[in-house]
């Protein structure tokens, strides 16, 4: 049979409770001797030895700032994305309405400057409440302050279920442990500090954490200009987040709030008048949601994306991945980044128009960068982050190869086949060996057999183009996209007008080291790891090797920013800029963090360079470019040059260029798996295209920004090359009839594009 209680002590009883209270307090020992000294006397220097028991404030209770709020802003501080673990802005006591400071210690702790961080009073008056029936907490804001930042370090050490809640799973130990840290914390700080501290770390539900998002959330509001009635609505909310919300349960949060004011009228700290007032005042929301992520970025949500990749990439940030996104989702740091709001948006604006309602997901990407500086201005594509009727949503970043150069993910495509916008590049090491840009070439040649005695000092030349050897690997013969131009012409109008076989003729008398050196040189790289047979990364950038024939003519996938940035080389006068996007990051407290900085090399001979720019004016004045509609060469009045690229199945489409201030790269094509779906025989933006060109899509989007960004940046004359690169005279205006310029072609589209392609084989 059980064991019958006594009544007398049951726990259940009245004078059970009491007992069973004054239990649990005769156990606190020594702690109780530290409660009943006034607060004066905690922090005085004449402390008794019970007191000494509290000197020194304990590791686990180490105030280190809570979770803060991240912020990337664009270059001319604008905010583009807020990130966060916990949302929460911190701001200083005197940043803060005086209502929300009195609103809290009168209906939390009212006695706060009084005690000296355990209200005795507070605990009597819990104890008879207790007794009667009525469950009555006794903790001060210390006491709260306490729990919240022994909370708040185990959630940042990822130990949620550790987390101690009031009336929930606390049990004494944790009480007197509250206790004592609650003692040892008023003798470290002042009242104004550790009001400060709760203020910043309490949580008000919907996300809000501290006083500061609480204000911006519900009322749209800041901390210090919060009313009366606001302020004592906040109040009232930290005592049950949920149940007091005033969106969710407007009745009790009016009346919770209307207790606070009560309580501020009865003690002093507000007028009758002011009183009445606030109570007659309806309970209304003005709430602007905490949209924490790229994801809700203001603009440019792949560029934010990317940024925010390269700091979870960067070892400065933290040893391991866990620490850096602590750093980085809990420091309060202060993002300040290369983008330029003006540009991104022209940008947005053009990737937007090129393909309309998209049902068919094509991708367009415009990225552009400064080309003394590497800074990255724009990175724009014609995708959403998130879902969303009727659009193309994607978290890929278009622009950026897959991986960094350390192997770490950078959410990237990886890039697409650049075709004909990889010619520059040899044209470039033919300026480099010395040859003359006006130098005849025969552009008859087709055929390259596999033992053509192609000159590599640093290897071998592999691959071929000839039918009779084509069961030994080689290729078809190779094709111009026009019959007219299998013919002798100057390496320059080879260039300008995009002719296979002229560049092919080309490296027949050059050295394709050099050609690689050239490649490397200027920052161009796969944007595909080399993987191994089970994934695993064995380069992270593997070279474009250029002793692939193919790759002449651009084969192997690169990344808009890469051509950006090596278009970028020849406007810098031969000098590389590696492409940065963080320009300044600070801690909560204004302490530099590790950021980017320009890192520019020597790449390519100056000389070079300019004969280089030289060609690529000619481009767009009277060669594949100058089909660009509309044509960026006649509607400005700066120097301007870029090349176009189309891969040999239209699914990928360039333009890139550049003036001396801006290079950008433009690209439309195929995002999707494998990237080989042919841009043929297609209907985009309700035009039929029997194939895409780099000019057709791609060209105005590259048109229109540059007309309308690249002035900002200086559109300064390019230096002349060198005469003896000119051979001593221009090269003549091509005044074929069958020359892309002027071969009666479709109609040039104006954004977005249009036309139909009369040609099967590609530039």
């Amino acid at each position: 049979m059980a064991t019958r209680k006594n009544p007398l002590f049951d726990t259940a009883t009245t004078l059970g409770k009491i007992f069973g209270f004054l239990g649990v307090s005769a156990v606190c020992g020594v702690l109780v001797a530290g409660l009943l000294v006034p607060a004066a006397a905690v922090s005085g220097s004449t402390a008794s030895g019970s007191i000494q028991f509290f000197d020194t404030l304990p590791a686990e209770l180490q105030v280190d700032p809570p979770s803060q709020s991240t912020t990337i802003l664009a270059a001319d501080g604008s905010r583009i994305a807020t990130l966060f673990a916990e949302n929460r802005t911190r701001v200083p006591l005197e940043q803060m309405s005086p209502f929300i400071k009195e609103a809290v210690i009168a209906v939390e702790d009212s006695r706060f400057y009084d005690h000296g961080g355990i209200d005795t009073t507070g605990i009597m008056r819990a104890i008879v409440s207790t007794a009667r029936g009525n469950k009555q907490g006794a903790s001060t804001i210390t006491q709260q302050y306490v729990n919240n930042v022994i909370n708040e370090s185990l959630v940042a050490e990822g130990k949620d279920a550790d987390v101690k809640l009031n009336g929930v799973n606390k049990g004494v130990g944790d009480k007197l442990r509250e206790m004592k840290l609650a003692i040892a914390l008023e003798k470290k700080f002042s009242k104004e500090q550790i009001l400060e501290g709760y203020l910043n770390i309490v949580f008000f539900n919907r996300d809000a954490y501290g006083i500061e998002a609480a204000s911006k959330f519900f009322f749209s509001t800041t901390a210090k200009d919060l009313t009366l009635p606001q302020a004592a609505l906040l109040a009232g909310v930290v005592n049950s987040p949920s149940f007091y919300d005033p969106i969710s349960n407007p009745d009790n949060a009016k009346q919770r709030r209307d207790l606070v004011l009560k309580l501020m009228l009865q003690q002093g700290k507000i007028a009758q008048a002011d009183y009445d007032a606030a109570v007659a005042t309806p309970v209304e929301t003005k709430v602007t949601p905490a949209r924490q992520g790229c994801a809700y970025a203001s603009t440019a949500p792949y560029f934010c994306d990317y940024v925010l990749h390269l700091l979870l990439n960067n070892p400065a940030y933290g040893a391991d991945a866990a620490e850096r996104e602590k750093k980085i989702f809990r420091g309060g740091l202060t993002i300040t980044t290369t983008l330029d709001p003006s540009a991104q948006n022209i940008a947005q604006q053009q990737v937007d128009a090129s393909a309309g309602a998209n049902p068919d997901k094509w991708g367009a990407s415009v990225v552009s960068v400064q080309p003394n500086t590497g800074k990255i201005i724009s990175m724009a594509q014609n995708t959403v982050w998130l879902p969303a009727d009727g659009k193309f949503d994607s978290n890929i970043n278009f622009a950026v190869d897959k991986l960094d150069e350390n192997g770490n993910d950078l959410n990237g495509l990886g890039g697409a086949q650049p075709g004909s916008t990889m010619k520059p590049f040899t044209f470039a090491e033919w300026l480099n060996e010395g040859k003359s840009m006006n130098t005849v070439v025969n552009g008859a040649v087709r055929r390259y057999p596999l033992n053509f005695q192609w000159r590599n000092t640093c290897g071998v030349v592999t691959g071929g183009y000839n039918t009779a050897e084509k069961g030994l690997g080689a290729a078809d013969d190779l094709q111009n996209a026009e019959e007219g131009y299998y013919r002798p012409m100057t390496v320059l109008q080879g260039l300008f007008n995009s002719i296979n076989t002229v560049t092919f003729a080309s490296a027949a008398q050059l050295d394709f080291c050099g050609i690689q050196k050239m490649v490397d040189a200027v920052g161009l790289h796969q944007g595909l790891p080399q993987t191994d047979s089970s994934g695993k990364v064995i380069e992270a950038h593997p070279k474009i090797d250029m002793s692939t024939l193919a790759n002449l003519l651009g084969s192997t996938q690169t990344s808009p920013l890469t051509m950006a940035s090596a278009f970028a080389t020849f406007a810098n006068d031969g000098k590389f800029c590696e492409p940065i996007a963080i320009t300044s990051v600070t801690d909560h407290t204004g302490a530099q963090l590790p950021a980017q900085s320009s890192s520019c090399r020597d790449a390519v001979k100056p000389e070079v360079a300019r004969g280089v720019n030289y060609a690529l004016q000619e481009v767009l004045n009277q060669g594949s470019g100058s089909l660009i509609q509309p044509r960026i060469s006649t509607r400005t009045n700066f120097p301007i040059g870029a090349k176009t690229g189309t891969s040999n199945n239209n699914g990928s489409t360039w333009v890139v260029g550049h003036t001396t201030g801006l290079a950008t790269a433009a690209w439309f094509g195929d995002p999707l798996g494998t990237q080989l779906r042919p841009g043929q025989n297609i209907t985009v933006n309700g035009k039929f295209y029997r194939g895409i060109d780099g000019y057709m899509i791609a060209g105005p989007m590259f048109s229109n920004y540059m007309a309308s960004v690249a002035p900002a940046y200086g559109t300064n004359p390019f230096p002349a090359p060198p005469s003896n690169m000119l051979g001593g005279a221009p090269a003549p205006r091509n005044t074929t009839p069958s020359s892309p310029a002027t071969a009666n072609p479709a109609p040039a589209p104006s954004n977005p594009g249009g036309g139909n392609n009369n040609s099967d084989k590609k530039d």
